[in-house]
């Protein structure tokens, strides 16, 4: 029996993938595993019972990725499950920086005669005017899941597309339309794009990647929108790039004092991915992640180990075991159970940076012995029996 807590409310859709053998936990004392959306977690004393953290969404800085690796606590993201809804909020974005849209909306609600409102809408009508995108170049800063997905739709509407990432992966690339323009450096995005969006992670290196001289190197009149980590902007750039008129609009998912009700700024309440559909698809990515680490070992999509599949056990027993990535720790792994006359039937090592993952198939259960000596092995942070 296995036991999960959610510290954040976690779609049922998902949920109900869990079979008779888990139950959900009030508390995180006894917990396997812990489902979370938004709650910050770096200050939170986790027990030894937990052994790994699923993230329904992409981003993971709520979470200490680094302390959980070091107690072996993998910890997994939904990359791609959400893409869909943060997609079309983009598109959004772009439609309303361009045309006054929610300044018509708010002209027709503030009036409070509405007598000949029609009459007097079709004369106000032309201080809500813009543009359309259609024809206009758009530069994508990353193009994993949501940034081919907007990239693609942007190219339907008409728009001339340049996606730059130095880090694409195939299945990205396979994904993308060919139309899409690659662009082989910033600059090239910067001055050539009229609309600039986001979509990398937050990371030391893409901290206020978007900075002030950034913003020089931009088109005059540039529509920059950032629905990836309100960091990724160094604001305070950004405002002085509003006032003097180098940025037209700023379209932001991430409210905060430096941009809320601002002149030049429309900011959404972190709807990116407050779908229905992407609250679901999320819950259900997560909840099957957990689920193939519980029960075979297997780890997707984790963000502090690498992936790593060897199906259903179908010999006696498994165990895993998380550690270092430093030499010498296989072959002392092979020496302990040999010398405890378990053999190996199969057996798969994977590393990720620092971190390493080993999933070992035997022959036998393996013995108290065994086990504990595996876990005294210097670099080795959690060994589990998975059967």
């Amino acid at each position: 029996m296995f036991q999960y807590h959610c510290l954040n409310p976690i779609a049922d859709k998902g949920l109900n993938i869990f079979s008779e053998n888990y139950k959900k936990a009030d508390t995180l004392e006894g917990a396997d595993a812990i489902l979370v959306r938004s709650a910050k977690m770096h200050d939170m004393e986790l027990p030894d019972s937990v052994k790994a953290i699923a993230r329904a969404g992409a981003g993971v800085n709520n979470i200490p990725i680094r302390e959980c690796a070091d107690k072996g606590i993998v910890v997994f993201n939904t990359p791609g499950a959400n893409a869909n809804g943060v997609k079309e909020l983009v598109l959004a974005g772009m439609l309303l920086a361009s045309r006054d849209i929610v300044g018509g909306i708010e002209w027709v609600a503030q009036q409070e005669d509405k007598t000949d409102i029609d009459k007097r809408a079709e004369k106000q009508k032309k201080q809500f005017a813009g543009c359309e995108i259609s024809g206009k170049k758009l530069g994508i800063i990353g193009l994993g899941a949501i940034g081919a997905m907007v990239a693609n739709s942007a190219s339907l509407l008409g728009m001339e597309v340049y996606g730059y990432d130095p880090y694409i992966s195939i299945d990205a690339a396979w994904n993308l339309s060919r139309t899409i323009r690659h662009s082989k450096t910033l600059d090239e995005i910067y001055t050539q794009c009229d609309y600039i969006t986001i979509h990398v992670p937050l990371l030391d290196s893409t901290r206020k990647m978007i900075n002030k001289e950034a913003f020089t190197k931009m088109k005059d009149g540039v529509v920059l929108l950032n629905f990836a980590r309100d960091l990724l902007v160094d604001e305070e750039a950004l405002i002085e790039a509003l006032e003097s008129g180098k940025v037209k609009k700023y379209v932001t998912d991430f409210a905060n004092p430096l941009v809320a009700g601002r002149e030049g700024i429309l900011v959404t309440p972190h709807l990116g991915a407050s779908t229905e559909e992407s609250e679901e698809n999320c819950a259900e990515m997560a909840v099957k992640e957990l689920r193939d680490f519980l029960e075979n070992g297997n780890i997707k999509n984790s963000v502090n180990f690498p992936n790593c599949d060897m199906g259903t056990c179908v010999t006696v027993g498994r165990i895993s075991i998380t550690h270092k990535n430093i030499p010498n720790m296989i072959s002392q792994f092979t020496k302990i159970l040999g010398e405890e006359n378990i053999n190996i039937a199969d057996m798969t090592n994977k590393s990720k940076g620092e971190f390493a993952y080993t999933l070992i198939d035997l022959e036998s259960a393996a013995s108290r012995g065994a086990l504990d000596a595996l876990q005294a092995v210097e670099g080795v942070s959690r060994v589990r029996v998975i059967k």
